[in-house]
Order: C-alpha cells, then structure tokens, then sequence
C-alpha cells in the first residue's frame, strides 16, 4: 500500500508540473494584459507537433528538438498577441479573452490539420526506463517532467525577478500606464508575456507528448485541466498555479488508482473530474484562489 502510494505520488508530481506549466504561462499573459489565454492548450499541442517533426524529418536530438519547438512556438506566441490581442487593447477583458477563444479554434483546427488522425510519436530518451528511488521503483519519465518542468519555471522565475526585461513586464502588470510613463514600451511587454507563454506551452506539450504509444490532436484537450488550476492556485500567483498544479496532479493520480477500488460507485474516469472539483470546493472557500490578490471593490 505505501509503495503504491509512493509510485502514485511521483506519478502525480510528474503530470501535475506539467499543469504547472501551463499554468504559469496562463499567470504570465494574465498578469500582463489582465487577459486569461483561452488559446494556451492550442501552444501546446503545436509543441508536441513541432518537437516531433524536428525529430522525424531533420533527425535532431530530443533536447534539441524541444528547444527549436520552444523558440517556434515562441514567435508564434508573439505573432497571435500582435495581430489578434494588440487590437484588444483598452477592449473589456472579457471581449479579448473571446478573442483568445476564437485563436485556440483556429490554431486547434491548424494542428488537427497537420497531425490528422494519424498518431505522431516523440522518440524520448527515457522510453520506459525505471530507477529505484528511496526504495520505490519509478519510471524515468516521471522524474524528468518534475526536473524540467520545475526547473523551467524557477528560470522564469528568476528572469521576472532579476532581469530589466522581468522588471518591466512586472511594471507592466502593476499598473500599464505607470509602466509607459516610465518609459516601458507596453506592447512589447505583451509580446514577450506571450513569448514566453507560448515556450512552456511548446516545453509541457513536447513532455505530454512523450507517452507510450504516441499522441494526437486530442493531447490539446488535457491542458483544459491547467484552467481549475490557476483558478485554485490565484490568477495572478505563479507560485499558486505551481503549487495547486502539482496538488491537482497528485489528487488526479492517486484517484485514479484507488477510487476504482474504494468508491466504485463513482464511476468510471472519476479522475477526469477531480480537478474540478477541488476548483469548486476552493471557490467556495477562497474565491480570489489560494494566492491570488484579493481585489477590494468600492460599491
């Protein structure tokens, strides 16, 4: 029983920091623009596209693969924000995150598109490899999506906090026309929110995309969970969407192994469920998430 949950736990660290990802790419594009990124699981799924076909058709390494498709879904974060979101500007919040529903639509029908119904593989250097951890045997593959992914992160974390470019784009997402009156060029702010937005989208989709058996357009759909994630973690909080996407990936993981054993009659797939429903009991209790600001409003 405690090396099932043992196993279980890694297993539920290893796909709940790839939520984390995407999360904090979510935190990243809110907190610049005040928009949430509808088109974030569309970035992924053209990650896992990209980073597969650098491996298939020009023979490229793994990490080196998942670099280019980085980069690539980085330009193509930047080129969504200046011709679909750039006009938004000054728009309701709520008018431009539409606008980033109707760019996940076109982006989505683009990668079913290229990947059709066929199963694209990502040829990983871990395959099916274990280790023995502290006792508990574990797949590879699982260690390194908490290794990557954390560490990609604490490297976004250390831009925003150290770099003039972080400090701008935290101006930025303080006050907009403070940060221009500084002399912060706010577009470009948006840009690089984008950019980077679309990076970890491109890292946690080439990581998903790792699995057995290959993945398909449909991969885009499990980056829907990084949504009760931010909301349960803070919109505005990086720290939450780590935090809450690594609790959401245990809490799915362990359900799926024990609730079939312990509460049958929940039904099958409950697992795909959970995540929403921590999202209501936390809404319910905290409704600004567990570390997001809480906004006072004079009535």
């Amino acid at each position: 029983m405690e090396v099932l949950i043992s196993s279980g736990l890694v297993r539920g660290f290893g796909i709940g920091s790839t939520y984390a990802l995407l999360a904090v790419g979510f935190v990243i594009i809110y907190r610049a623009t005040g928009v949430v990124n509808f088109a974030q699981p569309a970035l992924m799924i053209l990650g896992a596209y990209f980073t597969s076909m650098f491996i298939s058709a020009a023979g490229m390494p793994f990490a080196v693969a998942v670099v280019a498709a980085m980069f690539v879904m980085a330009a193509i974060g930047m080129a969504t924000e200046r011709v679909a979101l750039r006009p938004m500007v000054g728009r309701p919040p709520f008018a431009a995150a539409m606008v980033t529903v109707g760019v996940f639509i076109t982006l989505y029908v683009v990668a079913h598109r290229l990947i059709g119904s066929r199963v694209r593989a990502i040829r990983d250097p871990w395959g099916l490899e274990q280790v023995d951890l502290l006792g508990v045997t574990v797949a590879q593959i699982d260690l390194a999506k908490i290794v990557i992914s954390l560490a990609a992160i604490a490297v976004v974390g250390l831009f925003l906090a150290r770099s003039r470019l972080g400090l701008a784009m935290r101006a930025t997402s303080l006050d907009q026309e403070v940060a221009l009156a500084q002399g912060v060029n706010v577009g470009r702010m948006f840009g690089l929110a984008w950019a980077i937005s679309g990076a970890l989208a491109a890292l946690a989709g080439a990581l998903l995309g790792t699995v057995a058996g290959g993945f398909e357009a449909s991969l885009a759909l499990v980056a829907l969970k990084a949504l009760p994630v931010i909301i349960i973690g803070g919109l505005d909080s990086i720290k939450g969407a780590v935090i809450a996407g690594l609790f959401v990936g245990v809490a799915e993981a362990l359900t799926r192994t024990y609730q079939p054993r312990y509460a049958d009659w929940l039904g099958a797939n409950f697992d795909v469920a959970v995540p929403y429903v921590i999202m209501i009991v936390v809404l319910m209790v905290r409704p600004y998430g567990l570390f997001g600001t809480r906004e006072v409003e004079r009535v």
